[in-house]
């Protein structure tokens, strides 16, 4: 069935993310992308310190490849190492930042407030950090800490946000440790741009004044000969009463 094939793909991609995580944890393992192509299996490995994950003379990453033929059954896999060009945008390097300084004692607190600091300043437009667990004594508890815009729900949500988990095994309990993070790249469907009006090129505003001269100086003449029409009507006017008076005059004298 098409179905259970794609469960069985989906659970061996989880199984491949989970063992390249363990082993190149290191390195700062960003995540890892999966291309089918006609030659083989292209696994793409992003990674803060790439040159952890080659290993010296490439030892590294031949038993990477190795180990993905045999275990995971891939067709002639290559591995790509790409290195993560801001790795304070990334949440899972930054998820296991924050379990390694709750390892080594640090107050929750503080490491979560400081997360937050460098992933703002990186450009993000919004992170959720939330840190489960036994954190202030011997019962369970869970802090969340959140800066800048971020979506919870929807399709942005799944679209934009970016999330990472980690764990951190203490002595107490383990703590589980998730970021979010809404990278600065991510343009959301309500954002509204208001643009400002635009000015007009001094050449076409001096052409627009000389046209509106040009028109006023038309319509004036327009007036003006309107005026004359009219004046020489009312003298042609004028002239026809001159003559009808002098024509009733010179009846009355022969009569």
């Amino acid at each position: 069935m098409i179905e259970k094939d794609f469960v069985t793909e989906g659970l061996r991609r989880t199984k491949i993310d989970e063992y390249l995580e363990k082993e190149l944890e290191r390195a700062g393992y960003g995540g890892m992308e999966i291309q089918v192509t006609p030659l083989g299996t292209m696994v793409i490995v992003y990674a803060e310190r790439p040159g952890m994950v080659i290993g010296r003379g490439g030892k590294t990453v031949r038993q990477i490849t190795q180990n993905l033929k045999n275990k995971f059954d891939l067709d002639n896999p290559q591995v790509e190492v790409k290195e993560v060009d801001v790795p304070e945008l990334n949440a899972r390097i930054m998820a296991a930042k924050i379990a390694n300084m709750l390892q080594r004692g640090m107050h929750f607190r503080r490491v979560a407030y400081s997360t937050i600091r460098r992933i703002m300043g990186a450009g993000a437009q919004g992170v959720e950090v939330t840190i489960s667990g036994k954190i202030r004594g011997s019962r369970s508890a869970v802090a969340k800490f959140t800066e800048g815009y971020i979506k919870k729900c929807g399709e942005p949500a799944t679209r934009f946000v970016e999330e990472g988990f980690a764990t951190a095994p203490l002595k107490p309990g383990v703590l589980g440790i998730v970021v979010r993070i809404m990278p600065p790249e991510a343009v959301l469907p309500d954002k509204v741009d208001i643009l400002a009006p635009i000015a007009e090129p001094a050449e076409e505003i001096v052409e627009e004044e000389v046209a509106e001269e040009v028109v006023e100086e038309e319509a004036e003449e327009i007036v003006e000969a309107e005026e004359d029409l009219e004046s020489l009507e009312e003298i042609e006017e004028v002239e026809e009463d001159l003559e009808e008076l002098e024509a009733a005059t010179e009846d009355s004298e022969e009569e």
